[in-house]
């Protein structure tokens, strides 16, 4: 017979004493989930047989899980738990539903990812950022950035408050999404619309090339230029500096929502097209600056003010740009203190670009030109 002291002395555990009779035991870990067979229900308390194991014990709060209703368990039924402690102080194994409960959710969430599965889901809540979702009992976010061609926000000037109006009409609906990010440790659940139609996008895209001639109409408007749609359900941004060969302030100046236009393909980058209703069109820029000359001088009006300077327009096709350093012999902090908008000056062109359709102008070289150097008579 083996005395206790002895035990003590020799084994510090029963997994000791049976490896040292060449018996295996498994030992389960924090956080292994294990099957098995209920044994015993209680009000605060349930025991489960695990087989290979041992005894588990669940109680408390780690009782309640959606997917294990206590109410209905009976004797002999199979149940997952999350093991919380491998042995407590009675040597039976401290486990918990609701645990194992999160860690199913969270596993199925990363398969679901995994195989791309396209997923129903009601837009339950809107912020400015994007639309809060639910799958399996987990709420996720969709970024605005992530939605479809279809749902995203086309708001002029970026109006935040504008695209949170559009975004909280989706409350409600139901939206077919995928799962990009399924991160249980921060518990962050990310989805996306646009990722559904990846495949299918990427496909139609492929067909396309640079330089083909597309026909669509105005989807959106925005500070920095336009959206278009079209061919079968394509969209492409027309950039403002794309819009015309003439300076614009801005896209709704001259376009609407829906109104039918033609455009050419200049970028395609991935998922994002690019391109341009002004290179339709002869640039007349290229005709109209052989009229002038470096070294000219001419007469133009004012039509912006910069920190740096100063926007001139020389005729309805040409502009030039007056740098500060060029009003005046004196330094210039504010370029408002010499020129005013709508007002027509004479300036002298001191440079010509042609292909990047620019044109240096300068303010002080006709009103404070500098004394040309004496030459001798010899």
């Amino acid at each position: 017979m083996i005395k206790s002291a002895t035990v003590n002395q020799d084994f510090q555990t029963m997994q000791d004493l049976l490896s040292a009779d060449g018996i295996e035991i498994k030992v389960p870990k924090a956080g292994d989930i294990l099957e098995g067979l209920v044994l015993s229900v209680g009000k605060s308390e349930v025991y489960v047989d695990i087989e290979g194991y041992g005894l588990g014990v669940v109680r408390g709060r780690e009782l309640f899980d959606e997917s294990v209703k206590l109410g209905s368990l009976k004797i002999g039924d199979k149940v997952f738990a999350s093991v919380v402690e491998p042995e407590n102080k009675d040597g039976n194994i401290e486990m918990s539903f609701r645990q194992a409960g999160q860690e199913k959710v969270w596993q199925t969430l990363a398969e679901k990812m995994r195989e791309r599965e396209v997923i129903k889901t009601k837009i339950l809540e809107a912020n400015k950022g994007g639309l809060m979702v639910e799958i399996n009992s987990v709420i996720g976010f969709l970024p605005v950035s992530q939605l479809s061609a279809e749902h995203y926000p086309r708001v002029e000037e970026g109006d935040k408050n504008r695209i949170l109006e559009v975004l909280k009409s989706y409350v409600g609906s139901v939206f077919d999404v995928m799962i990009i990010t399924a991160d249980p440790e921060a518990e962050k659940l990310i989805v996306s619309e646009k990722a559904v139609f990846e495949d299918e996008l990427r496909g139609k895209i492929s067909k396309l090339k640079i330089g083909d001639l597309v026909e669509g109409e105005v989807s959106g408007i925005v500070d920095f230029g336009i959206f278009m749609k079209f061919g079968d359900g394509l969209e492409g941004l027309v950039h403002i500096s794309e819009l015309a060969w003439s300076r614009i302030e801005h896209p709704k100046d001259l376009f609407k929502v829906g109104q039918k236009v033609k455009a050419a393909i200049i970028s395609i980058d991935r998922d994002r097209i690019s391109l341009s209703i002004k290179r339709l069109q002869p640039d007349p820029w290229l005709e109209s600056i052989k009229k002038y000359e470096v070294g000219q001088k001419v007469k133009g009006k004012v039509t912006k003010i910069m920190p740096f300077g100063a926007f001139v327009e020389l005729d309805p096709d040409i502009y030039g740009l007056v740098h500060s350093v060029e009003l005046s012999n004196e330094e210039v902090s504010d370029p408002a203190q010499i020129v005013q908008i709508g007002e027509e000056y004479e300036f002298k062109i001191i440079s010509i670009e042609p292909q990047e359709h620019r044109l240096g102008l300068s303010l002080r070289a006709v009103t404070n030109p500098q004394p040309q150097p004496e030459t001798s008579g010899n």
